[in-house]
Parts: structure tokens; sequence; C-alpha cells
């Protein structure tokens, strides 16, 4: 664990190594995540990060034999309930900095997304947490209701490695169970976060694309499931740049086809068959209510197949495999969702009433899943190590390698004239007798007064 006798030398070497290359800590302080006295906010947070490689929470740590080597209970909590840190931009400042990093072990042809999904965010034992409310959950197979948050994502992937950019724990105005405490700064950061929580989670989904695309990430999709491919949402997103490639299911929605308004089940009667789809059924060009052109591919339920599903795409371009295929990559923010709550112990390592202490906490398991993100594809990308030797390869395979040796000889005859003539003797002899040597073809392509000679 973490020793006490340092505020430097804190992490094990393997975690130490990444915070450094990652250049984390850089990240806090341009968050103006940063104290004046006491503990360091670099060392509090490290403290905090690494609770979970330990198996232990931060209770039992300060109940354990070392508990005089770390900070006190307040000190750690707060550094979690401070209003002022800027935690959606350190998360945005260590994604993309962590994204550029693996984009360069990507190929550029590879397509790039942004993920939007929400899951559940329990707390269902609380009855004073800040801005807790009445929740509704839709993914569960109970659809049932919970007190807690809805976690709204932001994420992006190449379809090998899944970074988190942005969240919000999003409230309700309807269903709130209590409302912001009256003691927080309304200039803070911290104010921000509670009155973005207040909005819709379609309302603040443009805002989080818009906040990535600026700090420099690149994609070319935004994935969506049914929730949240509405026309509004949709055009929203189109109007920034992006494409939209997202499952639609049957709603009071309307889709245009020769000037007549229809139903998704009327669609799928009109779409034109794929032949040999491979589960690809039909397909069709149409246009949205609001204008937005469109194409619908229906596949066939996997699940259930007397059933079809319909995914709708922008970009009109792509073929019906590509569009499915894109599609698929979605599933890599629900393996982070599951990931976060049952390894990363989100929702369970910190029980505070705080809005404050819950972003930063949210923030802090993001970062370890980044981390072990980032350490994962460095371990099993093959473009890390044997990907890259072999491009260094490929790049000295178009130098001539006829070239090269007839340039390796004559530099050798230049230091042979620099010479005495005893070192001149040793050096023409050893060539003479390597060249002799080389099979005919090879000797094919070297000058005819070196071969002579």
């Amino acid at each position: 664990m973490i020793n006490g006798n340092s505020q430097f030398n804190q992490l094990p070497k393997e975690l130490d190594s990444v915070f450094s290359e990652l250049e984390i800590n850089k990240h806090l302080r341009q968050a103006g995540i940063k104290k004046s006295f006491g503990f360091s906010c670099s060392y509090l947070f490290q403290l905090i990060f690494c609770l979970i490689f330990q198996h232990r929470n931060w209770f039992s740590l300060l109940d354990s034999k070392k508990a005089d080597q770390f900070p006190a209970k307040d000190a750690v909590y707060r550094f979690l309930n401070q209003a002022t840190f800027n935690w959606r931009r350190f998360l945005l400042l260590l994604s993309t900095f962590t994204i550029r990093k693996v984009a360069s072990l990507t190929n550029r042809t590879r397509p790039k997304v942004f993920i939007i999904d929400d899951s559940s965010y329990d707390r269902n034992r609380s009855k004073k947490v800040e801005l807790l409310a009445r929740c509704f959950d839709h993914a569960s197979l109970k659809m049932r209701f919970y007190k807690g948050f809805r976690m709204l994502t932001l994420g992006w992937s190449d379809g090998h490695t899944f970074m988190p950019i942005d969240f919000s724990l999003v409230s309700s105005r309807k269903s709130q169970i209590n409302g912001i405490s009256d003691h927080i700064d309304k200039r803070t950061c911290g104010y921000k976060r509670r009155q973005n929580a207040l909005q819709t989670e379609p309302e603040q989904i443009p805002d989080m694309i818009k906040r990535a695309l600026t700090s420099g990430i690149e994609a070319s999709y935004v994935l969506m499931d049914s929730w949240f491919t509405l026309p509004p949402l949709v055009k929203a997103i189109v109007d920034q740049g992006l494409d939209v490639i997202g499952m639609v299911k049957e709603t009071k929605q309307r889709y245009n086809v020769n000037d007549k308004m229809v139903s998704l089940k009327q669609l799928y009667r009109l779409a034109v068959p794929v032949p040999s789809g491979k589960g690809v059924l039909r397909s069709i060009h149409t246009t949205m209510a609001n204008g937005t052109p469109v194409k619908v591919v229906f596949i066939q339920n996997r699940n259930k197949k007397s059933e079809w599903l319909a995914i709708l795409s922008t970009d009109c371009t792509l073929s019906e495999q590509e569009i499915v295929r894109i599609y698929g990559m979605r599933w890599d923010i629900e393996v982070f969702f599951k990931t976060t709550k049952s390894l990363l112990k989100l929702e369970k390592e910190f029980q505070s009433r705080s809005y404050d202490a819950l972003i930063a906490h949210t923030t802090i398991v993001f970062t370890r899943f980044i981390v072990l993100s980032w350490q994962n594809r460095c371990n099993t990308d093959e473009r890390t190590i044997g990907g890259l030797f072999y491009e260094l390869c490929d790049e000295v395979n178009e130098l001539d390698w006829a070239v090269a040796l007839q340039q390796l000889i004559e530099l050798l005859q230049d230091v042979i004239k620099q010479t005495n003539k005893k070192i001149k003797k040793l050096i023409q002899s050893q060539l003479e007798q390597w060249i002799s040597n080389l099979p005919s073809y090879i000797k094919a392509y070297l000058p005819i007064s070196v071969c002579e000679s």
C-alpha cells in the first residue's frame, strides 16, 4: 500500500510508471485540483486510487495497524467534498491525452466512435444524499424503480479500447427527493454540475460531444441505443459534423417515404430485401420527420428469430453490413459499466451525502479504468512492440537492398584509401574473400570493378 513516509514515493512501481506516462498529476493541477497546505491533492488522489488494488475500503484501512501512516478521515473527505475542483476538466484532459496515445496505435482507416449510454447509480439505502431522486431502471429485467441517479456517460472506442470521456449523475426535477444544498457557492464548478444534473439527458448530450470535439478527440460516428435515437437529438449531433448510428424502436416517430409519413412497421414492409445478408433482412433510404436523411437497416433478432430490430444511420453511404459492424462497437460501454460496478467499486467504496463527493469518486473510478485500459492495450496490442518492429522492417524494405549493398562497398573502399598499406591489404583481402563467397545473383548487382578486385 502507500507508505506515509513520503508523499513523493507512494505508488507501486507498476502504477508509478503509468501515472508518469499519462501525466496524471499534471492534469490534476491543470484542472485546479490542488491545495496550498496539508496533504497534497496528488497524494490524496493516489491514496484513494490504490484502495481498490489492496481489496480494502477507507474504513478498514483506518482500522488496520498501519492507520497512523495515513491521513485522518476528514482530510480525505474534505478532498472529495471540495466544490471548487473541476473534475470534469480533469477527466477530459486525461482521456484526451490517453486517446491520442491509443490513436497512434490504431489504423487510420479503422472507424473511431463516440458511445452514449446511461446506467443506474444506486443509493437505495440513502435518505439525505444531495439531489437524490427516484429513478426508473429501464435496462433491468425487473423494470424497477430505485433511489439514486442516472449515470449518463460519453465514451470513445476504436473497437479495441474504450475510454470514458465525460459523465453526469442525472437527477430529476419531477421525482426529486432532495434538492441542492443551500451552502454551496454558486460560483463553483460543483454548483454548475448540480445545475447540469437537473437537465434531461438529451439536453446534456450535445454539450458533452461539443466538449470532446473541442478538446481534440477525433471520431466519425456517435453510437446510441433506442432510448436516445430521437429526431431532435440526431439532428443536433449531425449539425456538429458527426454521423449517428443507433437502434430505433416502434414509437410515434414517423419517416417520410415518397411524401408519405409511415411508422417503423410500415417502413419495414416498404424496405428492399437484402440478398444473402447473413442476418440482415432489409434496408431502405428515408427521411426523418425533421428532414434528416437516414438509412434504416432491419436485422434479425438473435433472441427471437421471428422478430426484427432496426438500426438507423445518418451516413447513407455505408453498406448494411458496415452499419451493423460499427453499431456492434456500442457493446464496449456495457462492458465498461459492468467492470466499474463489479470490479472497481463504483457506488460502493464511499458513502457520502455530498454531490461533490459522488462526482469526485466516480471520476477516480473512471481514472482506474483508463489506466487499466491503457495497460491492457500496451500488453496486448501487437503494434506496441512486435507490430512497431515489423513496421520498421517494412520501412527498411522500402530501401533497395542492391543500392544499399553498393553504397556499403563504396564506403569500405573509401576507408581503405585512407589507411596504411598493411591495414589496407588486410581489409582488401577480407573484402575479396567475403565477395567471393556471395551467391552469383548477388554478385550481379555489384560494380564490375569490385568483383574483379
